[in-house]
C-alpha cells in the first residue's frame, strides 16, 4: 500500500499593514490620522486624569471591545500619544499614560466638550455616566480662577478633583476620585455642571443661587464665592 506524501501548504504572503491616512497635506487631516479613529479621543479623555491600568480603562469605556481597546492603545503608543510602563513595587502593575504630545490634546477635548454640551438634554436609559466625564465641561467654568489649589468636585454620580490656577507643565489637570487634601469642595448636580459647561451661568452665580455649594474657608473657596471666575 503506497503512502501519499502530504504536500506542504503554500505559505500565504503576509498582508501589508493597513495604512490609516487621508493622504492630504493638511494639518487637520494629519491630526485625524492620529486621533480620528473611533474611541481614540475618549481614551485620551480617560488618560488626561493620569496613568490608568488596562482594566480600569475598559471599565470606564463601556461599549468598547477588548480587541478594539488594545488596538487603539497600540496605535497611540506607535503615534507617540501614550506610553505603557510598569509601576514600581508593591503595585507592580502596567499602566498607560499620555506623553507630552498626547497631553497637548487637552484644549482640543475641552473645546469639543463645550461644542457638544448643548446636545446633552435628558439622559437616555442607554447612556452610561461617570462622574469624571463632567471634568472637561467644568474646566471652562473654572478657567478664570487665579488661586492655585485643588478643588474637589462632588456629584451624585461620584467625585473627581481639578487643579486650579497656574498649572504645572506636564502635570495632571484633573484626577479621579476625591483629593487627599483639597483646598475647597464643590457640591453640585449633573444638570448644573452641564449648564456651567454650556456657559449658561458662572460658577459664582450657581453658588449664589444655591444650586452649587462650596465647602472650605481658604483662598480658593473665597474666590469661588466672591465671583472672580469669568464666564469665558
Amino acid at each position: 500500500m503506497s503512502r501519499l506524501r502530504r504536500m506542504p501548504r503554500q505559505q500565504q504572503p503576509a498582508r501589508p499593514a493597513r495604512r490609516r491616512s487621508y493622504d492630504q497635506f493638511c494639518a487637520t487631516a494629519r491630526a485625524l490620522d492620529s486621533v480620528g479613529d473611533r474611541w481614540t479621543l475618549l481614551i485620551v479623555r480617560e488618560l488626561l486624569a493620569g496613568p490608568r491600568r488596562y482594566t480600569d480603562l475598559h471599565a470606564d469605556l463601556p461599549g468598547v471591545s477588548t480587541d478594539v481597546l488594545a488596538s487603539r492603545l497600540k496605535d497611540m503608543e506607535q503615534g507617540g500619544l501614550a506610553v505603557r510602563r510598569r509601576l514600581p513595587p508593591p503595585a507592580a502593575a502596567a499602566v498607560y499614560e499620555l506623553t507630552e504630545h498626547g497631553r497637548g490634546l487637552l484644549p482640543v477635548l475641552t473645546a469639543l466638550a463645550a461644542w457638544g454640551a448643548p446636545a446633552l438634554g435628558e439622559r437616555r436609559p442607554t447612556d452610561a455616566v461617570r462622574a469624571h466625564w463632567f471634568a472637561l465641561p467644568l474646566l471652562r467654568a473654572l478657567d478664570g480662577l487665579t488661586q492655585d489649589g485643588v478643588l474637589e468636585v462632588r456629584l451624585p454620580e461620584g467625585g473627581f478633583h481639578i487643579r486650579t490656577g497656574e498649572r504645572t507643565e506636564g502635570g495632571e489637570t484633573y484626577g479621579y476620585g476625591p483629593a487627599d487634601r483639597p483646598d475647597a469642595c464643590l457640591l453640585l448636580g449633573a444638570d448644573v455642571a452641564l449648564e456651567l459647561g454650556r456657559g449658561g451661568c458662572t460658577l459664582a452665580e450657581a453658588v449664589r443661587s444655591g444650586r452649587a455649594e462650596v465647602l472650605g474657608e481658604g483662598p480658593l473657596a473665597a474666590e469661588i464665592r466672591g465671583g472672580r471666575c469669568s464666564r469665558d
